[in-house]
């Protein structure tokens, strides 16, 4: 696993690791839940936080590859989970996707924050969105549960 650093270089302090594996253990249970109570447990969790600026989701998603070998591999549900779900817990919000291509076939879930995905390979622009959870300031497309 790679070391959590802070942007002046430093390790964090404990409290931030706590909330990355907080937030892992609970991406790991809603993650198990079908796609429409996940969307409904992520709508309620977005109440009242504002939208994520991309630094603020790209350290989440770090901090979560950091603390968790099943997010740093090949598992993006819990990954994208655990990335929301942090930075809830620090009070912003990004955009949750999840959604598929058709060639070849395959389906992907991340995060998104000012408009673009956070930390994902260019090929994310190749999933087509099925379900998301918007920041509350979002234009509510179809699928985003609004």
């Amino acid at each position: 696993m790679s070391q959590i650093l802070d942007a002046d270089g430093s390790r964090p302090g404990l409290g931030s690791r706590l909330a990355a594996h907080t937030a892992v253990a609970a991406a790991r249970l809603l993650a198990r839940l079908p796609p429409r109570r996940i969307r409904a447990v992520l709508g309620l969790a977005r109440r009242g936080a504002r939208p994520a600026r991309f630094d603020e989701a790209l350290r989440a998603r770090r901090e979560v590859t950091a603390v968790s070998t099943l997010c740093a591999g090949r598992y993006c549900l819990p990954r994208s989970l655990a990335t929301a779900l942090l930075c809830r817990m620090r009070g912003h919000w990004p955009t949750w996707c999840s959604g598929v291509r058709t060639s070849p076939f395959g389906a992907h879930a991340w995060v998104e924050a000012e408009g673009r995905p956070v930390g994902e390979p260019p090929d994310t622009a190749t999933y087509r969105p099925m379900v998301t959870v918007p920041d509350t300031s979002a234009n509510h497309a179809p699928g985003s549960g609004e």
